[in-house]
């Protein structure tokens, strides 16, 4: 891996902000990055000029079996109010720390998951998390209502049971209705924003046509009605000001920026040139590229490919997987969490077969719980302690990262010749070795807080009147040297 190139990359991003190098509102910005196992609030401030990005607070986050008892309410759930207080405490701090004021707020997070708002707009309950069991139910009961291929040509995204529309599906089985919102966008809603749906999060609910509007079709075949959903909007899209109960915050934009905590780690790559994917390494592994339309060619069908909102308009066009999930579930039942010492076992241990090697799509690695018991299942060998595991893990990931990699090469025509990987999994070197040797394609490192340089990206972009694919990476680029500073 050559730093050389990374920065030579990171140079011929920045020249596409036409020059500039810092606002000339030097006020700070706050980015909120949800994530299913932490959440992290951020500052960016402009030091005599020079970017410095600040974590200010991180708090971690599970779902959990809660609500009544009955059939339909009963689940795998999120802490909804714990994540509210734990979001807004970290804008307390920022408060304190950003004498200067704060320009503006936004939020991304994993996408898929919605808070239900009754009439007067509250939370009506906690949100189910995309793993409840409810989600394959639904999956089967909607396909009875409208055949997969055909959602997958109206959508042109990856059929997955998580998906917005196969949980909505559920709520209609169980006779709930009502308005819903994404979880970035609620918390933008309950601070004084529109209720909206960003584009990027909207066509990863499984309910947007391909003209980029909701579906009326795929409503209606779900038990939906199109009027309860929000009304999408573009990545940058400003939204409202912020009117909560933090005095030091009112008056602040708040942006939707990439909703998508994916997109908008992808947005924090400070790349130039079509000829680069990105692998967006954390809970779940998503292996793509970034495309100027749509690919719905018969083969990104048949292999179950995704089309999603990118920054700038453009299209991610990816694969997801089980990613460090798989690890994390095997440390819970190791009780460890030396992620750095595992991945140095698993340097130093015995590396397996191409044979040898697991399908981490497999369905019974969606669950969670007992997961070195899956993975033996799935092994059928001996039984491996945690180190070789673990490589047992890292190789296989490799391996379908490459498999991947050659079938986008196949449908878009491209030759990649770079491969950002971002995200908690950018640490993992073992990993990324593993990637460079199986792909044949150089394994660049990106930043580990991706999502929240393409966050504060976008809000610059959208800040400084320029929200373009180009405009963004270039914002990424000068936010993330204060990433790193």
């Amino acid at each position: 891996m050559s730093s050389s190139e990374g920065e030579r990359v990171s140079k011929s991003a920045g020249q596409q902000v036409s020059g500039l190098t810092h606002p000339l509102d030097a006020r700070a910005l706050i980015a909120v990055d949800l994530g299913a196992e932490s959440c992290r609030v951020s500052l960016l401030r402009w030091i005599q000029g020079d970017p410095s990005m600040q974590l200010v607070h991180r708090f971690a986050n599970a779902a959990s079996q809660r609500g009544s008892e009955s059939a339909s309410q009963r689940g795998l759930r999120w802490d909804l109010a714990r994540i509210v207080e734990g979001v807004e405490e970290g804008l307390r701090r920022c408060v304190e720390i950003a004498t200067e004021g704060i320009r503006s707020i936004a939020v991304d997070g994993w996408a898929v998951d919605y808070v239900r708002l009754s009439p007067t707009g509250d939370a009506v309950a906690d949100p189910f998390c995309y793993r409840d069991t409810r989600c394959a139910e639904a999956e089967i009961s909607l396909h009875e209502r409208i055949a997969l291929e055909h959602l997958r040509a109206l959508t042109g995204v990856q059929m997955q049971s998580l998906n917005t529309v196969y949980q909505l599906h559920a709520d209609a089985l169980a006779g709930e209705a009502g308005t819903w919102v994404n979880l970035p966008e609620y918390l933008l809603y309950r601070w004084g924003g529109e209720k909206v749906s960003e584009r990027t999060n909207a066509t990863h609910t499984g309910l947007v046509g391909l003209d980029g509007a909701w579906s009326p079709e795929i409503f209606a075949a779900a038990g939906v009605r199109v009027e309860d959903a929000p009304r999408i909007v573009e990545a940058g899209t400003v939204v409202g000001e912020y009117s909560g109960t933090i005095a030091g915050l009112r008056g602040a934009r708040l942006i939707a920026p990439c909703c998508h905590d994916t997109a908008s780690a992808v947005a924090g790559i400070p790349a130039s040139g079509d000829d680069w994917a990105y692998i967006s390494s954390g809970t779940w592994s998503l292996v793509g590229t970034v495309l100027d339309s749509a690919c719905l060619s018969d083969q990104a069908t048949q292999e179950n490919f995704t089309n999603l909102g990118a920054a700038g308009g453009r299209v991610l066009f990816h694969k997801g997987m089980h990613g460090m999930w798989l690890l994390r579930q095997c440390m819970e039942e190791w009780n460890t969490d030396d992620v750095a010492g595992l991945v140095a076992a698993a340097h130093a241990a015995e590396g397996f077969s191409p044979e040898e090697l697991i399908a981490v799509e497999h369905a019974s690695l969606a669950q969670p719980g007992g997961m070195p018991d899956k993975i033996h299942a799935l092994w059928d060998g001996v039984a491996l302690e945690p180190a070789r595991m673990a490589r047992l893990i890292f190789e296989s990931l490799a391996m379908r990262y490459a498999e991947v990699v050659r079938g986008i090469e196949e449908m878009t025509g491209k030759k990649l010749r770079r491969i950002y990987v971002v995200g908690g999994g950018s640490q993992n070197f073992l990993l990324n070795e593993l990637t460079a040797k199986a792909t044949g394609v150089e394994v660049l490192r990106g930043a580990v807080e991706s999502s929240t340089v393409g966050n504060f990206a976008v809000q610059m972009g959208t800040l400084e009147g320029d929200v373009s694919a180009g405009s963004v990476a270039g914002w990424a680029e000068i936010v993330g040297r204060g990433a790193s500073a």
